[in-house]
């Protein structure tokens, strides 16, 4: 895939204009977007992003454009991952409604710095070492279990980089607007919208950790894999705001992403084993007869595992709240009334033939023979 240096230089000016125009049109003003804001750009950057990939195919190739294709859903999976963290965060932050649009604006450009480096620097060791691809399948079979062992009840803004933040750093607790410093007292202070940024810069690059091998293992072209993370964090904000509710839905999101990610990893092996150059390894030949995975296999087989870990998880929550109305409705209706109580103890002291203190009970003679 031959690229051009102008094509590059237009992809990066645009990419960095979207951003620019993102802050000044709807973050600099702090305020909470509506549903329908949301969704309408939300649908506008993937429908671009599907429309990037139809154009890749048809100038390059349609096996580039499934490469880009099954790119971008995969770091579309690891985007909506990383927003629940970033809700995690700002929850334990306590971020008013109408910063939130300036924090995750700051995370995401923070993360697209973050895999350029990463994009950068896996180009330059996949091209001058076949080998790294050992080191990238097996850093995603690690991950993958990772994934598997995710621990939800673990504060994500209880980082290294957060306490050497407060650790270091005159911080106050309270908030000052949207601003990272204020002066109190005659004081130069940080609020904490500095420690939730901190926060989300320290996450952002332990995902792209995952993130870059991950598309790495589906194509080797860097311009597909820079603009896959793009189109992949363009509109990440406002479907943070469309999808929050259902975020904390996604209860088997972190299974079908170690799915995607060993998927992945098992096939960068077979590329590194297909392209062999270690002498202690087949006597530094490639291993030809293992087979190569196809792109249009991991397409589908990314596709159907988000697929099934939406619905699947869509199903679980409808049944634990199915469960928890029926065991609600049980307890109510086992559960008798004050005035029923009442009414109980009344008729029990009734029954008592011996013990009724008015002397008109069934056990008394006099009270039966005077009618």
């Amino acid at each position: 895939m031959d690229i051009p240096l102008w094509l590059w230089i237009v992809t990066i000016a645009v990419t960095i204009a979207f951003f620019v125009y993102e802050f000044f049109a709807h973050v600099r003003t702090p305020h909470e977007p509506s549903i329908g804001e949301s969704a309408r750009w939300s649908a506008f950057y993937i429908g671009l992003a599907l429309i990037f990939g139809a154009v890749i195919g048809f100038v390059w190739g349609w096996d580039f454009g499934g490469e880009y294709y099954a790119g971008y859903l995969t770091e579309k999976a690891l985007s909506v991952d990383n927003l629940f963290v970033f809700l995690l965060v700002m929850t334990s932050f306590a971020v008013p409604k109408a910063y939130q649009q300036k924090v995750l604006l700051i995370g995401i450009v923070i993360a697209l710095v973050m895999r350029g480096l990463f994009i950068a620097a896996g180009a330059a060791l996949i091209e001058n070492f076949s080998w790294v691809f050992y080191i990238f399948g097996a850093l995603l079979l690690v991950l993958a279990v990772q994934q598997l062992r995710h621990d939800s009840d673990k504060d994500p803004s209880d980082n290294f980089a957060v306490r050497f933040a407060r650790r270091h750093l005159n911080t106050t607790d309270e908030y000052h607007g949207d601003k990272l410093t204020a002066r109190i007292d005659g004081r130069r202070f940080f609020t904490p919208m500095l420690l939730v940024i901190v926060a989300i810069g320290f996450i952002d690059l332990i995902f792209a950790l995952d993130s870059i091998p991950a598309i790495y293992g589906l194509t080797e072209q860097p311009y597909i894999v820079f603009t896959a993370n793009v189109f992949a964090l363009m509109g990440l904000r406002q479907l943070f705001f469309l999808l929050e509710g259902l975020l904390e839905k996604l209860v088997y999101l972190a299974q079908g992403l170690a799915a995607i990610l060993a998927f992945i990893g098992v096939k960068l092996v077979f590329h590194a084993l297909h392209v062999n150059e270690l002498p202690f390894i087949n006597g530094g030949e490639p291993l030809t007869a293992v087979p190569e995975i196809p792109t249009w296999l991991s397409l589908a087989f990314i596709g159907v595992v988000i697929a099934i870990a939406t619905v699947a998880s869509l199903a679980k929550v409808r049944r634990d709240e199915r469960r928890e109305q029926e065991t609600a409705t049980v307890r109510s209706a086992g559960a008798p009334s004050a005035s029923t109580d009442a009414v109980d103890r009344g008729d029990a002291k009734e029954r008592t033939p011996d013990d009724t203190p008015t002397g008109t009970g069934r056990g008394s003679g006099s009270g039966s023979g005077s009618h």
